[in-house]
């Protein structure tokens, strides 16, 4: 056996409903998901799908507070529906798509929104606005064994108590199914990947001290503080 030069990592894992733990390998995010929240961005809302990513050390579980990251002025919410990828797959079929998901969470795909600007402005990519430390929390893994396939329910984020974002899953311009063939096409998905599907409109700025709760009837909820 190999000696390793340091330790690794230990696996990033979230929780699953009524026991277990799901391996994180990767975290892909849909961009633009939601017209309301694209026309929001000044974007068109016609574009196919484009993804970015998030390394898996970012997501955070358990309710845990988020550190307010450095660098920025302008840390942003979205609150997302995540699918736990748990079958591997290329090129997948729209109609086969869902047979590869192990289950689905609630996430906040956190961004510094005034480096996401200057990066786009500069025609840069937007890793450092969206794969800092700490920029993905995700709430528990609930199996689609248990709860299937929802289609549509109400989304909604939270902060102090006061709503921010509200839309509906039947909102989204690609389904999920749409979604994993896309990024399938590009990619060789595993179990163990998390896709983030995109925000609804109402995204704002939160600071130290604010609470944020993340809720998708029927699947659950993600809850963290800025600290």
């Amino acid at each position: 056996m190999a000696d390793f030069l340091f330790e690794p990592p230990a696996p990033v894992s979230i929780p699953i409903a009524r026991g277990g733990l799901f391996a994180v390998r990767r975290v892909y995010c849909v961009g633009r998901n939601y017209a309301e929240h694209i026309r929001e961005m000044g974007n068109d809302e016609r574009e196919p799908p484009f993804f970015f990513a998030k390394p898996a050390d970012a997501v955070v579980v358990g309710g845990a507070a988020m550190p307010y990251p450095p660098q920025t002025g302008d840390l942003q919410h979205e609150v997302e529906l995540v699918v736990a990828i748990g079958r591997d797959g290329a090129g997948i079929a729209p109609g086969q798509a869902l047979d590869h998901v192990y289950g689905y969470a609630v996430g906040l795909d956190m961004t510094r929104r005034d480096l996401q600007g200057a990066a786009k402005k500069a025609g840069r990519p937007w890793e450092m606005a969206k794969g800092f430390d700490h920029s993905a929390p995700i709430g528990t893994i609930e199996p689609a064994s248990a709860i299937g396939h929802p289609g549509r329910g109400a989304i909604t984020l939270r902060v102090n108590g006061d709503v921010r974002q509200q839309g509906d899953l039947a909102e989204q311009i690609w389904t999920v199914g749409e979604a994993i063939a896309h990024l399938s096409g590009l990619v060789t998905l595993r179990a163990g990947d998390l896709i983030m599907t995109g925000t609804p409109a109402g995204v704002g700025a939160v600071v130290r001290g604010d609470v944020l709760e993340g809720s998708i009837e029927g699947i659950g909820t993600v809850r963290t503080t800025i600290r």
